[in-house]
């Protein structure tokens, strides 16, 4: 299968051209470093030409409107004018509909794309990754204090899984329209204290004393009751942020890196 990967040169797009790779397929990375802007929609007709299913995980932290969105409605627009049948597998995270934060509306509003358009297209919601919950919880730490949103926990996800469940999709039976597939989560939740132990233990400094920090903005109340953990029925697996962490450097950064 031809496969085109939005955000193929990014973290987890990149693992995902390399998974589809070794299964055989022929992945197209597709970025602004390959000629395809999303935000413009300069270079999508010709990357998608041929294509027999597309991985869409560009996403923008700081540009979602302009690359998570747009970007999916050019992806239905483009296979619509193609007359193509390929099949469009989308990334999302669990609870973005839950959650009054921008960059997670922005995911909704990727999803109501694809869904409006016409298209075989399936989105698959997945938990945090575990560097960014790695993240959460070096950067509420300030000295010998770790910083808690309410009771907000945790159940990060290891990105190689995903990719590989992305792959699954778009090498499998496509939808006749849109579907929501199955959530992803990794094994575990944990609250800020578990993860900040986790994390002084791995830098081997002392555990920090947890201080409560009241939900009271919206979008922080969501966290705290859990919109952002799996549903009873999400399907978990991968390697478990503990064992994710014994493979990172020490003292870990207290830096993030988007994972597309």
């Amino acid at each position: 299968m031809r496969i085109v990967v939005t955000g193929g040169r990014g973290d987890l797009g990149g693992r995902v051209v390399r998974e589809l790779g070794a299964r055989g397929h022929d992945a197209v990375p597709a970025s602004r470093r390959t000629g395809v802007d999303l935000s413009t929609g300069d270079g999508v007709d010709a990357v998608l030409d041929g294509a027999d299913a597309v991985v869409h995980a560009a996403s923008s932290q700081t540009r979602p409107q302009s690359v998570d969105v747009a970007g999916a409605r050019r992806l239905g627009e483009s296979l619509r004018r193609l007359g193509s049948s390929a099949h469009v597998v989308s990334i999302s995270i669990v609870g973005c509909d839950l959650v009054p934060y921008a960059y997670y509306r922005a995911k909704v509003d990727s999803e109501r794309a694809l869904e409006e358009a016409g298209i075989a297209a399936t989105v698959v919601r997945a938990t945090q990754f575990h560097s960014l919950a790695a993240f959460f919880g070096t950067a509420g730490r300030v000295g010998p204090l770790a910083f808690a949103i309410g009771d907000m926990r945790v159940q990060p996800v290891d990105i190689d899984w995903v990719a590989q469940r992305l792959c699954d999709h778009a090498t499998g039976p496509a939808p006749s329209g849109f579907r929501r597939a199955t959530d992803l989560a990794g094994p575990t939740a944990y609250t800020a204290g578990e993860m900040a132990a986790l994390l002084a233990a791995h830098d081997g400094r002392r555990t920090p004393r947890v201080v409560r920090v009241p939900p009271f903005l919206p979008v922080l109340k969501g966290f705290s009751q859990g919109a952002i953990l799996p549903g009873p029925d999400a399907k978990t697996g991968g390697r478990g942020f503990e064992e994710w962490l014994t493979t990172q450097p020490t003292p870990l950064p207290r830096r993030f890196r988007s994972p597309t």
